[in-house]
């Protein structure tokens, strides 16, 4: 891909952030590459999703089924969104910079994204380990309602 498709400038650390505080509506994906980008436009849908999940949960309670199934996805997107953050983080500047940076000034990581990267790396995880905890949890206590409803 060319410069002019990306634009001139594109900073890592700056990358890496947006990824983490808007990553979930793909806003990372249209700093670097517009607002053309397919993929950019897959992430707030599942966000969406996920959050009326949520909204379901506080309104209807914890019995609330659909709710069980719709919160994942915000979890899964979240998870994703961090992922991105760690690549754009632990990229090589140079590979960084050719890729993005190909006219005006080349990127150089700093303390920011060494921290970015930190942040990444615990929420990516504790939301991944959430969502994995709430989905089985739910899943197991499906099953206990089914099997208490067919008598066994």
């Amino acid at each position: 891909m060319s410069a002019a498709t990306h634009g001139a400038g594109k900073s890592k650390t700056l990358a890496t952030w947006i990824a983490i505080i808007g990553g979930a509506f793909g806003l990372h994906r249209f700093y670097l590459h517009g607002a053309r980008d397919i993929a950019g436009w897959l992430y707030p849908l599942p966000s969406l999703v996920g959050l009326y999940g949520v909204h379901r949960m506080q309104s209807l309670g914890q019995d609330d089924r659909l709710a069980w199934v719709l919160i994942p996805w915000l979890g899964l997107t979240l998870t994703a969104a961090m992922l991105s953050a760690l690549v754009h983080a632990l990229s090589a500047d140079e590979k960084w910079n050719a890729r993005y940076n190909l006219v005006g000034p080349a990127s150089r990581s700093g303390w920011g994204t060494v921290i970015g990267a930190i942040v990444a790396l615990m929420l990516g995880a504790g939301v991944l380990m959430a969502t994995i905890a709430f989905s089985a949890q739910r899943f197991y206590e499906f099953q206990a309602d089914a099997s208490a409803a067919s008598g066994r």
